[in-house]
């Protein structure tokens, strides 16, 4: 599937409770749908400094898309969305380290990792 993978909430504008408008295509990226929406479970929360949501909000997140989009997640389709719900706040905690930024993203993934790659069958 072609679609954002970096799914921040800081790079969506809203008009009357839609999606008006995503910014940030420069991560257009072609991937298992299950891999996108996982991405998109971590990061969707992210203003400036980007973090990673919380566990329980994640879970929601991939609730909810799995009702909207009418079809749930098969097991190895629900491994791969929790696996990918960290890249984004690994990488964004690559870049912390590598620009000795507070590490937000890098405390995030250090408190969440275990239990997301748990949920990964990882």
């Amino acid at each position: 599937m072609l679609g954002h993978a970096d799914f921040e909430a800081q790079n969506l504008r809203w008009r009357d409770g839609e999606v008006w408008a995503v910014h940030d295509w420069d991560s257009l990226a072609w991937q298992p749908e299950a891999a996108l929406a996982g991405a998109a479970s971590g990061a969707f929360a992210s203003a400036s400094p980007p973090t990673l949501a919380p566990v329980e909000s994640s879970a929601a997140f991939l609730a909810a898309y799995q009702d909207l989009r009418g079809r749930r997640f098969t097991v190895e389709e629900r491994e791969i969305a929790w696996a990918a719900s960290l890249w984004p706040a690994v990488h964004n905690a690559r870049w912390e380290a590598l620009h000795g930024d507070p590490p937000v993203c890098g405390d995030a993934v250090r408190a969440q990792a275990a239990e997301r790659l748990r949920r990964a069958n990882a």
